[in-house]
């Protein structure tokens, strides 16, 4: 998002918006970037880009410039009440249609016993629907169930960026541990910098939130 109050010419897809004490300036080309000296941490934006990134997060930028990639800055991360308030959401959207599944096979199946199994199948389903809901929806273009969309956080890799098919299946898996913990790998988020779960830290995950908002 550019930040407002400014009005500036829309970059090309080989110019940048530097931002420079708040402000954004240009759009400059590559050699002019290298003359003001831009840094790591110095937040860019070209055409192509629908936000605004910090130059080491841009492939071009690391490759001409030298730069590093690093990790995200903690203002970045995702609170606790946000991924609770979205898992919420999550489990009533993917229950929703295994409750109302259960519910007509409890009107058809005229056999109490017959019934009973297939609605306790029904249900046992959620919870491995729920893993494929998420991991699907976390390694997809938008990286957050549509939980984490409406609260605004997405999941990542350390460097902001999207997660593979087979590192969001990890890390769903790995929520189990820490339930197994008794809910202690979750409340782990409060003792590190990274508000990172157990389950987090066995995958090399993060969870964040927008940037530059306004």
């Amino acid at each position: 998002m550019q930040p407002s109050g400014f009005n500036i010419s829309e970059p090309s897809i080989d110019t940048y918006i530097l931002v420079v004490n708040g402000k954004p300036e240009g759009p400059y080309s590559i050699d002019e970037l290298k003359a003001r000296k831009v840094k790591p941490g110095d937040f860019v934006r070209n055409g192509a880009m629908d936000d605004y990134k910090e130059a080491h997060e841009v492939a071009e930028l690391r490759q001409l410039f030298g730069f590093k990639k690093q990790a995200l800055p903690l203002q970045y991360f995702g609170s606790f009440d946000q991924r609770a308030i979205a898992a919420v959401l999550d489990w009533l959207i993917v229950s929703a249609g295994f409750v109302f599944i259960a519910f007509a096979a409890m009107l058809i199946i005229p056999d109490k016993f017959i019934r009973a199994v297939v609605t306790i199948a029904i249900i046992a389903l959620i919870p491995i629907a729920k893993i494929i809901y998420n991991t699907k929806m976390e390694s997809g273009p938008k990286q957050g169930t549509y939980g984490k969309q409406l609260l605004g956080i997405r999941v990542c890799d350390i460097y902001g960026e999207q997660v593979s098919l087979s590192k969001a299946l990890s890390r769903n898996l790995a929520k189990y541990v820490s339930t197994l913990t008794l809910f202690i790998g979750y409340l782990m988020c409060f003792f590190n910098k990274k508000q990172q779960c157990l389950h987090d830290l066995m995958a090399d995950t993060l969870v964040i939130k927008g940037r530059l908002d306004g």
